[in-house]
């Protein structure tokens, strides 16, 4: 990157533009493995029109380009680029239009999953995408994120309607829109959520919001051993229980969640938490229905969050299983995967994982969203012990093979990033021509999110 080009984004973004190692450290990487890789400068757009300029830009001169949201990816996918720019959405953080009546709304791509329910709380709707970090809504977006209600909400796929993007050449548009369905023209807004920045920038999204159910109750279960504890909730799936969350942590992550989120009354023994949402009515039927599944799986007694601060807490502690496993090691690291399995085959794969990982000697805390078959392995190591890596890439191998063979996916929430390249092409190698030939169309001077998902060389 010259200097014309610098003094040219300088004056375009009205000074909001670093080249400090301090700030440029600070978006080099996302809460991954890999070591922090420092773009050339950090620029900080406000608008679609400032983001449109800057592309415009960068393309002309063949400068590289990262996007940053709120750096919680997983996969590598916001690692810098040292020879291009890092383009920080954070003050493109403003909530554009609510349409109570028509459950929809539009924000900029730095709106925060918690900041746009802390603002509908008083409209009797909520945006019900629930991955463990308060993300970014563009980077959910960007990641096709999901997490602890996919079961009944779905996916980012599922609730977004419409997309603005800048494309590469600096180019504004306008994917889908606010209907609930439409036949017209190709699914552009499909191809740009999961493409990871590598297509384009999404600043703007059109999401559907759910109503707030009439009523939530929120449960604890215990079990004598893994298998029991996900063939219950792989069972009540298949019984066709209407049910919100399912989420596992197996008897490790419940000894760490302990005592980092200071959990009472609960045991280090592998666990369900279950949430039911609807009317009383319905919700005391499904109980009734998961109550007898888990009871048939040798299942401990419901223990109930008695109110919303309780019903809190349990989840909070569920979100913060990333941070309370990265705790366990002074200035470790957490080597997090993610797959998803058919229902049927979710219990053989998370059995796998368990023998896997005893077998190489790794501590292994485990988590599920076990109601649309994607788990979690969160393998903590102090990044200098790199005999310790291996074995964790090891195991990495072996589950991806197991659940390609169980015909899963590598990876159901996180993306594809730095990390899952090589994974990619074992399960989509015949895929990734196509969208080489799509990416060269869009991005013709490989500008976007270079190296990220595949290598285009």
């Amino acid at each position: 990157m010259n200097d014309q080009v610098q003094k040219e984004l300088k004056r375009i973004l009205n000074g909001r533009f670093s080249t400090s190692e301090s700030t440029r450290a600070n978006y080099a990487r996302g809460e991954d493995t890999f070591d922090p890789v420092l773009s050339k400068a950090v620029v900080f757009p406000e608008t679609n029109e400032e983001v449109s300029k800057v592309l415009k830009l960068c393309n002309q001169h063949k400068v590289p380009v990262v996007p940053f949201g709120t750096g919680t990816s997983l996969e590598g996918n916001v690692v810098g680029n040292e020879k291009g720019i890092t383009v920080c959405l954070e003050k493109m953080n403003k909530i554009l239009n609510v349409n109570v009546e028509d459950f929809d709304c539009r924000v900029q791509a730095c709106v925060t999953k918690e900041q746009l329910n802390d603002y509908l709380r008083e409209d009797g709707v909520f945006f019900p995408i629930d991955p463990g970090a308060n993300a970014a809504i563009g980077g959910m977006a960007s990641t096709s994120a999901s997490g602890t209600m996919a079961v009944k909400y779905g996916t980012m796929k599922t609730v977004i309607t419409g997309l603005t993007v800048v494309l590469p050449n600096g180019d504004i548009i306008k994917t889908g829109g606010r209907t609930k369905k439409t036949s017209s023209g190709y699914n552009l807004t499909n191809l740009f959520i999961g493409s990871e920045g590598t297509l384009g920038i999404i600043t703007e999204i059109q999401l559907r919001l759910s109503p707030i159910p009439e009523s939530i109750m929120s449960a604890v279960c215990h079990f004598p051993s893994l298998k029991m504890a996900v063939q219950t909730a792989q069972q009540v799936i298949q019984y066709g229980v209407p049910i919100a969350r399912i989420e596992m942590l197996n008897k490790d992550q419940m000894e760490i969640s302990i005592n980092y989120s200071k959990l009472q009354d609960v045991k280090a023994v592998p666990t369900l938490f279950f949430e039911f949402h609807g009317s009383e009515v319905s919700n005391k039927e499904n109980i009734k229905i998961v109550e007898e599944i888990s009871n048939d799986n040798n299942g401990s007694s419901f223990k109930w969050a008695k109110d919303l601060e309780e019903r809190n807490k349990l989840w909070k502690a569920r979100w913060d299983v990333y941070y309370s496993v990265k705790a366990l090691i002074n200035n470790g690291r957490v080597y997090s995967t993610d797959v998803c399995l058919p229902i049927s085959k979710i219990t053989e794969c998370v059995n796998f994982a368990e023998e896997q990982t005893k077998k190489l000697g790794l501590r292994a805390p485990m988590v599920g969203h076990l109601g649309d078959g994607n788990f979690h392995v969160l393998l903590p190591y102090d990044p200098t012990k790199k005999k310790t890596y291996h074995k964790i890439r090891d195991f990495s191998d072996l589950l991806i093979q197991k659940t390609l063979d169980l015909n899963g996916t590598i990876t159901g929430e996180h993306g594809v990033g730095l990390h899952k390249k090589e994974y990619l092409l074992k399960e989509h190698g015949d895929n990734i021509p196509l969208m080489k030939i799509i990416k060269r169309s869009i991005d013709q001077n490989n500008i976007m999110n270079p190296g990220k998902i595949f290598d285009l060389n």
